[in-house]
């Protein structure tokens, strides 16, 4: 019996920080996603492809080609793709303007709903002040949240191994850092700020690795999340619905009712 849920269809997809050329991003979770998940527009809202880290250790495995793989696939199956590049693969703002492989690269765009409700697109970085005025901090902060990964990688390893579901250790231990919940929360504010002032309905984002949708200053934010430590990505159903998707929750909610299925059954 499978234990993964029906393929869906959405009118757009919202994806951010998969940071491909690490050894944090969850490329088999990514996959099944991406498997059961299409959409007419995807929006890759950057560090898509961490080149910081590729840049200090080269780690490129098989499974990061599969992704970019299925990502084209999806593009010449009719997908429109659209690249709006972070701080992590900031070197192709330089082609902002440009396709390549199908891809349209956008240093940010505004999408529009099947309710009509306009979003601003965008990764999100500028209005982050340590990499904005501090980019030496920013690295070196990178390379503490590398270890806190890895840490995560083998803390759910064991998990696995004894049965229980997914659960971010890396999140956890952001969520209980004073600084990092006032950096969070003057994050989200910045955006809905820049929204407002752009005369949108809302802002879809990424960065900081927060999925997130609420109302802040009579607009609505965002957050896509990310794919090495929550696993979430924003969809936009037919009828123009918003939902952040938790993959690892949804999975392991199947897996429970199918086991409660059987077992009610045998």
């Amino acid at each position: 019996m499978s234990l993964t849920p029906q393929p869906l269809k959405c009118r757009s997809l919202f994806i951010s920080d998969m940071h491909l050329g690490t050894k944090g991003f969850q490329s088999e979770l990514f996959l099944d996603f991406l498997k059961h998940h299409d959409a007419d527009t995807i929006y890759l809202v950057g560090d898509i492809i961490d080149f910081w880290r590729l840049k200090r250790t080269w780690y490129w495995p098989q499974l990061h080609n599969d992704v970019i793989q299925k990502i084209l696939r999806k593009g010449r199956k009719g997908a429109r793709i659209v690249y709006v590049p972070g701080n992590h693969d900031e070197f192709l703002r330089e082609y902002v303007g440009t396709h390549f492989g199908g891809i349209e690269v956008m240093r940010r765009t505004v999408h529009t709903t099947a309710k009509g409700e306009r979003l601003l697109v965008i990764h999100g970085d500028e209005f982050d002040v340590v990499v904005r005025y501090a980019r030496w901090l920013a690295m070196l902060g990178d390379v503490g949240y590398a270890f806190a990964l890895t840490c995560n990688t083998h803390f759910n390893f064991v998990r696995r191994k004894l049965g229980f579901p997914y659960w971010s250790l890396s999140a956890w231990l952001k969520a209980k850092v004073k600084n990092a919940v006032n950096f969070i929360g003057e994050f989200e504010q910045a955006l809905a700020s820049e929204a407002a002032k752009q005369d949108v309905d809302g802002v879809v984002c990424g960065h900081i690795h927060h999925a997130a949708d609420r109302q802040l200053e009579g607009v609505r934010y965002l957050n896509c999340g990310d794919w090495v430590e929550s696993c979430t990505a924003l969809a936009e159903h037919e009828d123009g619905t918003l939902e952040i998707i938790h993959w690892p929750v949804i999975l392991d909610s199947q897996a429970q009712a199918e086991l409660e299925t059987e077992q009610a059954a045998a």
